[in-house]
Formats: structure tokens, C-alpha cells, sequence
């Protein structure tokens, strides 16, 4: 089968085009099918950019939903939604990408040429992984960055996008190609296609760019965390950049409201609101602690302790229950009530309380465990259901 003329090499602007099916295959599970076209202006996916998506009209007017694109040896296949007798091998068909899913990927893949550049001219790191995600960019460097140093990048970056310098591709021959310098993951076999970006990137890429970097818009990155010994970024251009810039200033307002705090306040108020909440927090825990002694101090040495108090964490019921069991050799529990039933800690001094939660936990949907002297969990049933499970059953 013949080769399919990739139409978005030539222009990556170019949202239509004519083609004529070279060859057809249903798909029984889905319906649909796949196409492959002599030209196409869709883009396969490859090299970490997703596919296009877009319309297949044939001359009766029937179209064909393009939901996923690939390449094997040299044809593209077009997935369609439905694969009506009329898309066969010889008929006509016209193609219309989506054009605006296809300029965020652009923006996307010429952002991350331009930020992969700088940091390899910065700190020799490698763009080892990268991936244009429903959400954000990933992209995996070689190396360690640090935040100063990824600030850095980051403005760097954006200047090549103030500059709107030209997005230039070429087709350089052998000699041309062993004398030139560029970023390449891999070993490439025949005609080498170079996007250059003056100032910021030389790289052997197949993907869709826009003209100038002015198109861009704007690079910012979200997150960074070490990975593998480097670093993957999270990235956002273009739209996206701005969508999250928007996010950002909303959640912002919101914080900013429920603090009145200013804009440019938020952080102290954050500041001011986390030390009222530690001294609070380490006088619930005083407080707590002198309820669970005078709780003790009514349980009988010999007695079965079980106690309910709303509100308790984890770490208060399992310290309510070690602090009963000090009081008393019989069976402690301490429960809380919750949004999904009754959270639980039961114990035992010199005992083993394993087998009454494993039953706790099969007769109440449950779901814990622990040590033999311990075990902590939630169950779906109130706490009066609980303490009456546990009075029935504390020969366990």
C-alpha cells in the first residue's frame, strides 16, 4: 500500500483537505473502523502528541467521527465512529480536523521544545520523557533542578516567547545533518525533519508547531518533583497557562474572602490561622487527655470499659483505649459516630482482641485490625449497635 502524504508536515495550519481511501477495515466490537487515506491533514499520535480528532465526510454527505489517528510503515489510519459501505478503497472522502484540539496540542509541543532547550542549555539536562496530557505537559529531565534554577528556566523561556521568533523547520541532507547539533531521543533512519527555534531549541521532531513563538503565549510550570534522578515537570502553555493563571486568581479570591485578607495578604492570613489552629489543636489534646483520666478514674479494675465521644480522630480513639485498658483488665473500646457509621478501637490489657474485630467487622461491615492487645477500624452501624455487638460478644 502506498504511503500516506502527511498534508500537516507541510502546514500544520492547514485544517482540510481531499483524500481518496486507500483501504478499509471494520471494527465488529466497536462499529466503526479504521481508514487509511493517500493524504491526510490528521496527525497520528507520536513522539508524546496525541492524535488528532475530527470529521471524515464522504460524497454522500455521511460523517464519519475521526476518534484516534496512527501510523504503521508509512499509512496512516484514521479510527471512525461507523464504517458505512461507502467508505471503500477508491472513494472520496474530505477530512476537517478539530482544529481547536489541534492548537493546544501546538501550543503545547512548541512550549515544551522551547522550555527542553533552555534547559538543556542551562544545566546539559536531557528531556528524557515527555507526554501532552489531557491536563498539563509532562516532561522528565536527566538531571536535578533546582526550584531557583527551573525559575530561572522558566523566565528564560517566556523571553523567547516575547521575542516571537520563528518556529523554522527543515530537511537537512546526511553531511548537513552529521555537522549540525541538535536534541534527539533517538536514532533516526532516512529523512530527519529539524525544528529550530533560534535562541532556544534545535531538535529532530515530526510533531505540529506553530509559526512564531509569539503563538505560544505563555510557559508556565506548575509542579516539579524528583523522578528517577531528575525531575518531572508539570507544564501548561498557551490556553492552558491562562486557564490555570484564572484558576489560580479564583481560588485565590476565594481564600482571600474567607480569611478578609487582601490578595497580596493571603499568605500571612493562611500564617496567622495555622498558629490558631496548632495552639487549639495542643489544647483539644490537654482537654482530651483529662477526660480519658477522669473516664479511667470511674472504670472498675475488673470491668468491661466501652465509651462513646464524638469527635475523636484516630489517634483519640486509640489513646482513649490505651488509657482505659490502664484502668482495667476487662474489654475497652472507644468509639466515635462518623458520616459512614462508627469509628472503633478496641483493646484488652494481657489479652487479645483480634478475633471480636475480626467478627466486629464481619457482623457491622467493618474493615481493621492490629496487635493482639490492640486493634483499631470503622464499621458501617451506629455506636449504640457496636457497644451492643461488643457486650454480646466480649468472650471473643
Amino acid at each position: 500500500m502506498q504511503r500516506t502524504e502527511k498534508y500537516f508536515e507541510q502546514d500544520a495550519f492547514r485544517t482540510e483537505c481531499e483524500g481518496v481511501i486507500l483501504a478499509a477495515e471494520p471494527d465488529e466490537k466497536t462499529g466503526g473502523g479504521r481508514i487509511a487515506l493517500d493524504g491526510t491533514v490528521f496527525y497520528p499520535e507520536g513522539g508524546g502528541q496525541p492524535a488528532d480528532r475530527g470529521t471524515l465526510t464522504l460524497p454522500d454527505g455521511t460523517v464519519l467521527r475521526v476518534l484516534d489517528v496512527h501510523e504503521q510503515a508509512g499509512v496512516i489510519w484514521h479510527t471512525v465512529d461507523a464504517l458505512p459501505a461507502a467508505a471503500a478503497p477508491g472513494a472520496a472522502v474530505a477530512g476537517c480536523i478539530d482544529w481547536d484540539w489541534r492548537f493546544d496540542k501546538m501550543q503545547q509541543h512548541t512550549g515544551e521544545h522551547i522550555l527542553s532547550g533552555i534547559l538543556h542549555q542551562m544545566f546539559g539536562a536531557e528531556n528524557v520523557g515527555f507526554h501532552v496530557g489531557t491536563e498539563a505537559v509532562r516532561m522528565d529531565t536527566s538531571v536535578p533542578i533546582s526550584p531557583e534554577g527551573l525559575r530561572q528556566a522558566e523566565l528564560a523561556a517566556n523571553r523567547i516567547v516575547w521575542q516571537d521568533v520563528p518556529v523554522l523547520i527543515s530537511y537537512p541532507t546526511r553531511e548537513e545533518l552529521a555537522a549540525l547539533v541538535y536534541r534527539s531521543k533517538k536514532e533516526i533512519e532516512g529523512q530527519v525533519r529539524i525544528v529550530t527555534i533560534p535562541g532556544a531549541d534545535v531538535c529532530a521532531c515530526c510533531g505540529t508547531h506553530t509559526r512564531t513563538t509569539g503563538q505560544v503565549g505563555q510557559i508556565k510550570i506548575l509542579a516539579s518533583e524528583n523522578y528517577k534522578g531528575g525531575v518531572r515537570l508539570s507544564v501548561v502553555c498557551g490556553a492552558r497557562a491562562l486557564a490555570a493563571a484564572q484558576a489560580m486568581r479564583a481560588r485565590q479570591a476565594e481564600i482571600g474572602a474567607l480569611l478578609s485578607a487582601k490578595a497580596d495578604q493571603t499568605a500571612v492570613a493562611v500564617h496567622r490561622v495555622y498558629d490558631e489552629y496548632t495552639a487549639l489543636k495542643f489544647t483539644h489534646f490537654g482537654l482530651c487527655s483529662q477526660l480519658f483520666d477522669a473516664l479511667a478514674q470511674l472504670t472498675a479494675p475488673d470491668a468491661d470499659a466501652i465509651r462513646t465521644l464524638p469527635g475523636l480522630d484516630p489517634d483519640g480513639l486509640h489513646r482513649l483505649a490505651v488509657r482505659l485498658t490502664e484502668a482495667t483488665t476487662g474489654l475497652c473500646a472507644a468509639l466515635t459516630p462518623t458520616e459512614k457509621g462508627t469509628g472503633y478501637c478496641l483493646a484488652r490489657r494481657d489479652g487479645d482482641v483480634r478475633a471480636l474485630t475480626k467478627a466486629l467487622n464481619a457482623a457491622l461491615n467493618g474493615r481493621g485490625g492490629g496487635k493482639p492487645g490492640i486493634c483499631q477500624g470503622s464499621c458501617a452501624a451506629t455506636p449504640e449497635q457496636v457497644e451492643r455487638f461488643l457486650k454480646e460478644n466480649n468472650k471473643l
